[in-house]
């Protein structure tokens, strides 16, 4: 038990090791990593505004509709 722990503990100071070399990295982004980023906000937002453009044009004929009676 208690070897596993250890090795538990040696991994996880390894994982924090990691990730604080990956914070202090003051390397600026590169064009290819925001290229990513836009590319995953649009998949999202196109994504979304499918999922909520039928209902969203429902709801809004029906108020068009209410406020011309």
């Amino acid at each position: 038990m208690r070897s596993a722990q250890l090795v538990l503990r040696q991994g996880g100071q390894k994982v924090a090791e990691i990730l604080r070399k990956l914070w202090a990295n003051d390397e600026g982004q590169d064009i290819a990593e925001y290229a990513v980023m836009l590319a995953v906000i649009l998949v999202i937002s196109i994504g979304t505004i499918k999922l909520i453009g039928a209902n969203a044009n429902n709801v809004f004929s029906g108020v068009a509709s209410q406020l011309s009676h």
